[in-house]
């Protein structure tokens, strides 16, 4: 069981991976991947769009909150639940980008050094992504290191306060590094700016519980920690030293990635 666990978790992060990419090109609109297709009625493609969103929101959410959680690791092996969350988030943004309806009106569309300096933005936002996860065990993140530790028999391993310095500068860095790219595309459509809008308000609310969620697992450190370091947004000061959660950027975060923010 412990090795079906691990090519369980190994295959759902190569899934990960793959939707990653396919973010990225979906968000860039390369190849036309997202304004392809039959054109719709706005109104009646903009309702699809937003239920697609919306059901991804809503799996995502209710499969972080530690009641589900208890309930569902009865159900499957707890060593597999991280990995069956990113498994979920994979399938339903794969989802979400096949589905996805075009609405045929440009918002902005700039071109020469203008766009290079936009596409820069997004290339930085993809990275913050990537080293948001990397700061605090992207291997934990997505699941792999439960499911290797399993096959180890290892010891569950308990959540600790650790710096690493992006978490510095702002509590929940992947977010930010998701609301770059959504928005730092060169090319920006109607639906474009719709599945933008929509995720930024699911991204600010799901933050809201987050915050209560670890405000309740590490107490007065996190209250000292939100009053040092901003949310989302940095600060133009320096940055000061603050301790931060050494576990998943946040319950959240495995959006994200959309991914994938546990």
């Amino acid at each position: 069981m412990s090795r079906l666990i691990l090519v369980y978790a190994v295959l759902s992060y190569i899934l990960f991976l793959g939707v990653t990419a396919w973010m990225a090109a979906f968000l860039l609109d390369f190849n036309a991947q997202r304004s392809s297709g039959d054109l719709l009625p706005w109104p009646q493609a903009a309702a699809i769009d937003i239920i697609l969103i919306s059901v991804f929101g809503l799996v995502h959410s209710i499969m972080a909150r530690p009641g589900f959680k208890r309930t569902w690791t009865r159900i499957i092996p707890p060593a597999a639940e991280r990995a069956t969350y990113v498994l979920q988030s994979s399938v339903l943004l794969g989802l979400i980008f096949l589905l996805w309806q075009p609405i045929d009106f440009t918002v902005w569309h700039v071109q020469g050094a203008v766009s290079y300096g936009i596409l820069a933005v997004f290339c930085v936002g993809m990275a913050i992504i990537g080293l948001a996860t990397v700061l605090l065990d992207h291997f934990e993140f997505t699941g792999l290191r439960q499911a290797w530790d399993n096959l180890g028999q290892a010891p569950t391993r308990q959540p600790q306060f650790r710096t690493p310095f992006l978490y510095r500068i702002v509590r929940h860095p992947l977010q930010l590094g998701i609301v770059m790219v959504m928005f730092a595309v060169p090319h920006m459509t109607a639906d474009g700016l719709l599945f933008a809008i929509v995720m930024l308000g699911y991204i600010l609310i799901g933050l809201r519980f987050e915050e209560r969620a670890l405000l309740r697992e590490f107490g007065p450190a996190y209250r000292a920690y939100q009053r040092r370091v901003p949310m989302l947004l940095p600060r133009l000061a320096a940055p000061t030293m603050a301790m931060t959660p050494g576990r998943y950027a946040s319950t959240q975060d495995s959006s994200q990635s959309l991914s994938p923010d546990e």
